[in-house]
């Protein structure tokens, strides 16, 4: 079993209850961006906006948030609201830009496009499972084409001069489960880093995450190996890299409903305490990402994004559910926040009548 790579000033590694060392996160290299501490924000369809993307860099803990991903056909083709999404802030700074598509030369024309807007790293999505990717073949059905994906891969790699990274899946399928060839592929055509989903195409996000599997690929390649699957907890980073090696990891789905899960790993890798958000942290937080989006969204589009970050960051809260079942019912943004304001004040006071 191969150990995570290090690169830079070594953390020292703390001790766990059972006397083994904890596995440290050493500061890694993707092309020439330092990535300190190695933990990413996954790419995330209508959750990594520029709002989510600054909450998780301002709350800290994460070394590269990643953009939505992004249609290279529609980067090329001048689309608005495509255009709209690849705006970003210095303060968000390294970012990646993940584009996806099954046209070498398009692909390569909209990696130009991510170098120009000053992205730090081009991702290409090779792991997307959704049906609408699938069936352009793109997204993780260039795992069932890899000469095509190679083809792409050389051509963004020769087109941009920025760091190049990969994201892909385990395979389609249990019998067509090709992520060693792939990343071999990667390797070989000068791609500085890849990130890999420990389940198949077919698993979508059912089952647990295979991360015995993600270890024979960092023991197969000598570039930094990104994992990801199924980390929620701290504890589950730290299990994770025991069982893998790899020399990151990336946070998707568990960010959405903890989006201090970043600070927390690196606390609890680093051997410090492991800080629960208060009630308060929960408040201001919610508030603020919701009043960014009220800002900038158009009503009906702000709503629908914030009923589905409420079912986020209210998840576990007592009187959660309640109030996930009242915004269902209400028409408008004011009376939106209004109801989750109504619903912290109550909930402090209950918090600390339960102190006093």
């Amino acid at each position: 079993m191969t150990t995570p790579a290090s690169s830079g000033t070594e953390k020292p590694a703390s001790q766990s209850p059972d006397g083994e060392l904890t596995p440290t996160l050493q500061p890694v290299m993707v092309g020439d961006i330092r990535v300190d501490p190695p933990l990413f924000l996954a790419p995330m369809a209508g959750v990594t906006d520029r709002d989510f993307r600054l909450i998780v860099r301002r709350i800290g803990g994460v070394g590269v948030v990643s953009m939505e991903f992004v249609s290279s056909k529609a980067i090329m083709s001048g689309n608005r609201k495509t255009r709209e999404l690849m705006v970003f802030s210095e303060e968000e700074r390294p970012l990646a830009i993940q584009i996806y598509g099954s046209s070498p030369e398009i692909m390569a024309d909209a990696a130009r496009v991510v170098e120009e807007l000053g992205a730090d790293i081009c991702d290409i999505n090779m792991g997307c499972p959704a049906n609408k990717v699938l069936k352009g073949c793109a997204g993780a059905a260039l795992m069932g084409d890899l000469g095509l994906a190679e083809r792409i891969i050389r051509q963004v790699r020769a087109a941009i001069s920025i760091p190049l990274t990969v994201k892909f899946r385990l395979g389609l399928n249990d019998k067509q489960r090709n992520f060693i060839e792939l990343g071999k592929i990667c390797q070989d055509s000068g791609v500085q880093a890849v990130a890999v989903h420990g389940r198949t195409a077919r698993q979508m996000f059912s089952g647990e995450a295979d991360w015995e599997q993600i270890a024979r690929l960092k023991d197969a390649l000598t570039l930094p190996v990104i994992g990801n699957g199924d980390i929620t907890k701290p504890e589950h980073a730290e299990r994770f890299l025991r069982r893998s090696g790899c020399d990151g990891l990336m946070i998707g789905r568990g960010a959405t409903r903890n989006p201090w899960i970043f600070r927390q790993i690196d606390a609890h890798l680093s051997g410090g305490a492991v800080a629960q958000p208060t009630l308060e942290d929960r408040r201001d937080l919610i508030l603020g990402h919701f009043r960014m989006v009220a800002d900038r969204e158009p009503s009906k589009f702000a709503l629908h994004k914030l009923r589905k970050f409420t079912g986020w960051y209210t998840h576990g809260l007592p009187g959660g559910r309640n109030l996930r079942r009242q915004i269902q019912q209400l028409p408008d943004v004011p009376s939106f926040l209004s109801a989750v304001e109504q619903f912290f004040d109550e909930a402090l006071v209950e918090d600390a009548n339960r102190a006093a």
